[in-house]
């Protein structure tokens, strides 16, 4: 009896197993010999074709390597443990094949070897060993980022710590939203810091509170610091790339003659917004700016000209631009508020605040993404939330939907080497696209 579980590709009809079976023709033999070599088990519908996938020629121009002279015969032999949980100085070097009890008492005795009783499992040492299984250098990146090197003179050790040389390289990573950023980001491998710098680099554009859809995709470009080839840490995003909604935003980092680090799309747009969407990075929006709201405390319809964001007490509360503060302080049952003045009409008010940032006063200069407070219950609050203000003319609008003034574009002196610059991350980041893409469809 056919089996139904089995796909279609796999089941054969009834009448290809009864009666005389047919000859084997010799294209069956080659692929019978073809399974055997394999050990593989795979089936193709008789008399059908395979669509191959289209084809992409991608080329880089890649350096030559450096020619180096070949290596003498009694040069070191290096080699590279991690060590262990529970390892000592003395077992890792017995795993590496070292046997020297001068080099142990050395490395015991020495002031200069004492980072080396600080080991922290996953580091990495690199020991060289000569013929006879002794000693001959070792290096090691201690836990305040120097290079501590041990070398051997004959009989005689000496040790050196000096700053380890830092390397910066680029990883490119891609991801599909699924049920958030953070989850997302952490299926691929995406350090928190670069996920916070990726949201607050599309912040203007993209609300990742409200605006967040299955389906979603990003791809970014960013720098990791290398010690002695050990990753150390992360750096800024050199280019980016957000699909929400169908809409793709991208983002790409410039630096100026004067030092000064932007990004800008493309074609040179500026992608920083004169103003944030959101006045925090990451909460839960829990009532709507409206023209008639229940009151949770009055229980009477009032107008509710801002939005409020839940999370817990003591959560910072940043500017949403630069701007000037023109109050600081108690104001009735909006409780501990910060009144931001910016450019031309442009206010924001940021209320039931817990406290405020030190050293805001009426008068002090805030840049946008400075924190300014922290989240309370101060005034009118039924529980700790930040309730937020967009307002023009004193007149407050709603901040989610309001249409937002962008940052200046790209210098006209600055345009030529910029896409210049730009062009090769515009094709990695293709690249990325189409890998996740694949990567969706496969599961799917």
């Amino acid at each position: 009896m056919q089996d139904e579980s089995r796909p279609g590709i796999l089941a054969q009809p009834r009448g290809a197993t009864s009666g005389a079976t047919s000859p084997l023709r010799p294209l069956h033999w080659l692929a019978l010999a073809v399974l055997g070599l394999t050990g593989a088990a795979f089936g193709i519908a008789p008399e059908s074709t395979l669509d191959m996938p289209p084809l992409r020629t991608i080329e880089r121009a890649l350096p030559l390597p450096e020619l180096v002279p070949a290596a003498a015969d009694d040069a070191p032999y290096w080699r590279e443990e991690r060590v262990q949980r529970g390892d000592t100085i003395g077992s890792l070097l017995a795993r590496a094949g070292v046997d020297d009890p001068g080099a142990m008492t050395f490395l015991r005795t020495h002031a200069g070897a004492r980072p080396l009783y600080q080991l922290r499992p996953g580091q990495p040492v690199r020991i060289a060993t000569d013929e006879d299984g002794r000693l001959a250098a070792l290096r090691f990146v201690t836990g305040a980022g120097d290079l501590l090197a041990i070398e051997r003179a004959g009989e005689a050790f000496s040790s050196t710590v000096a700053a380890a040389a830092e390397t910066v390289r680029l990883t490119l990573k891609s991801g599909v939203i699924v049920s958030s950023l953070f989850g997302a980001a952490d299926a691929v491998g995406l350090p928190d810091a670069v996920t916070v710098a990726l949201a607050e680099l599309f912040g203007g554009d993209i609300d990742f509170l409200q605006d967040l859809r299955r389906g979603d995709r990003f791809s970014v470009l960013y720098e990791t610091r290398h010690l002695e080839g050990e990753p150390v840490g992360t750096g800024r995003i050199v280019a980016a790339e957000f699909e929400n909604r169908s809409q793709r935003f991208t983002a790409f980092h410039w630096r100026d003659a004067d030092g000064q680090d932007s990004w800008y799309t493309e074609d040179g747009r500026s992608t920083r917004k004169a103003f944030l969407r959101s006045p925090m990075e990451f909460s839960r929006m829990t009532s709507g700016f409206s023209l008639a709201r229940l009151h949770p405390i009055f229980r009477t319809l009032r107008a509710h000209k801002g939005v409020d964001y839940a999370a817990p007490t003591g959560t910072p509360v940043r500017a949403t631009a630069d701007g000037v503060v023109a109050e600081a302080g108690v104001m009735g049952g909006y409780g501990n508020t910060v009144v931001l003045r910016h450019h031309g009409a442009y206010s924001t008010l940021y209320a039931h605040l817990s406290r405020f940032a030190p050293q805001l006063r009426k008068g002090t200069r805030v840049r946008q993404g400075d924190t300014i407070g922290y989240v309370g219950a101060t005034g009118w609050a039924t529980g700790p939330h930040l309730h937020y203000e967009f307002r023009i003319n004193d007149e407050a609008r709603n901040p989610l939907t309001v249409a937002l003034p962008t940052a200046g574009p790209l210098p006209p002196e600055s345009r030529s080497a910029f896409f210049a610059h730009v062009q090769p991350l515009v094709q990695q980041l293709a690249l990325a696209r189409e890998v996740a893409t694949t990567r969706v469809a496969s599961r799917d």
